[in-house]
């Protein structure tokens, strides 16, 4: 078991850790409804990718009584 040879101040362990923050993304415009989006992925308020439809809208979907 590893046991420290001497005591690490609060200001040198901090130092060590100055890069381990995390970094907000990078957010894009749809190019079809200009929301913003994460890179790479389907926009979550028009459901297009790459200029075309991938996901349908939950209010564009038409339901059967009957079958629910």
């Amino acid at each position: 078991m590893a046991v420290q040879q001497n005591k690490v101040s609060k200001s040198r362990r901090n130092m060590r850790r100055a890069h381990d923050a995390l970094v907000a993304a990078n957010p894009n415009e749809c190019p079809n409804c200009g929301e913003l989006k994460r890179p790479h992925h389907v926009c979550g308020a028009c459901g297009h990718y790459d200029d075309r439809e991938v996901v349908a809208k939950a209010d564009e979907i038409e339901l059967d009584e009957d079958a629910a």
